[in-house]
């Protein structure tokens, strides 16, 4: 698969990132096919969450993967932490940092995270609490690179005042149905809904800084209510991607992430399918690429409209 250095690092990694939010859905013998599936196709790099079933993903994926030495020197991992649905709050202090990262560590059974992330902004953020945690998680060795999620330019830059290390990625919300990042820059001193920015320029500012996207559930319209391919809702996004498929003789699943790919900021979606013939789908998606032509009638098939 093609690779892209992860931010301003020189870790090479996967265009499509392996997200193992519903690995826990598999049994043990699907859940080791799964991840051998990915790695015969090239997508070695995996993102956890402690919040994914509530630490059941990340064991049941080290269990899957037969993790030892060897293994682990295969494979790129991330994994994040931040949200407490146990207390009802989110949570950068230093201490849950760290106390979830060597939980992380202990269900993956690995001595260090390629990537950690922060998940999600915590309004309650002390800067440097979560900076004087990086650091000890970077000299004990725990964790190589630091990124974040959901994170706009100014929560970024605040939190850069402190970090030593710089941030690598920040894993956003984006999919052909979900384009507002996208679709603010077009529409730049418009009066349409379009024009409104609701995320300070956040894909302008992580191109600036050299930080990777990384879109997650880039099937999904709205907020988790459902997948937009195949979907009746969307006859004439779906006539466009299918017409596009066809051109290049992949499915409708290549195209969706190949639009994605086609964006110049370099993005790595984070892909959450369990099902493996469409995560081989979504890994042949690093071998196309869309025109401009085709890219933005993708775009306005799913209703978006250019001034």
């Amino acid at each position: 698969m093609r690779t892209i250095k992860l931010g301003a690092s020189e870790l090479e990694v996967p265009v499509v990132a392996v997200g193992c939010m519903r690995i826990n859905s598999l049994d043990k013998k699907e859940a080791e096919s799964f991840v051998q599936t990915a790695l015969e196709n090239g997508a070695n790099f995996f993102d956890h969450a402690d919040l994914y079933g509530a630490g059941e993903c990340e064991e049941i994926f080290a269990d899957a993967v037969h993790m030892n030495d060897d293994v682990r020197e295969k494979l790129i991992l991330q994994s994040k932490c931040g949200i407490r649905p146990d207390v009802g709050t989110f949570d950068f202090s230093k201490e849950h940092i760290l106390n979830s990262v060597d939980k992380i560590l202990k269900r993956l059974k690995t001595d260090y995270l390629d990537v950690f992330l922060l998940h999600r902004p915590d309004a309650l953020m002390e800067p440097e609490e979560v900076a004087e945690a990086f650091d000890i998680l970077e000299s004990s060795g725990k964790v190589r690179h630091f990124g974040v999620s959901n994170q706009n330019p100014m929560q970024m830059e605040l939190l850069s005042k402190y970090m030593k290390q710089p941030i690598v990625a920040n894993q956003l919300q984006l999919s052909i149905t979900n384009t507002t990042m996208i679709s603010s820059g077009i529409n730049v001193n418009m009066e349409n809904e379009a024009a409104v920015n609701r995320d300070g320029s956040v894909l302008d500012y992580c191109r600036l800084k050299d930080i990777t996207i990384q879109p997650w559930s880039p099937f999904q319209y709205g907020f988790f209510e459902g997948v937009f391919l195949g979907n009746e809702k969307f006859p004439e996004l779906n006539k466009k991607i299918d017409e596009v498929a066809a051109k290049y003789g992949v499915s409708n699943t290549t195209i969706a992430i190949a639009w994605l790919l086609r964006h110049p900021a370099n993005m790595q979606p984070v892909i959450g399918t369990m099902n493996e013939a469409r995560l081989i789908d979504c890994i042949k998606a690093s071998d196309v690429r869309l025109t401009r032509e085709e890219w933005y009638s993708i775009y306005r098939s799913a209703g978006n409209i250019l001034p």
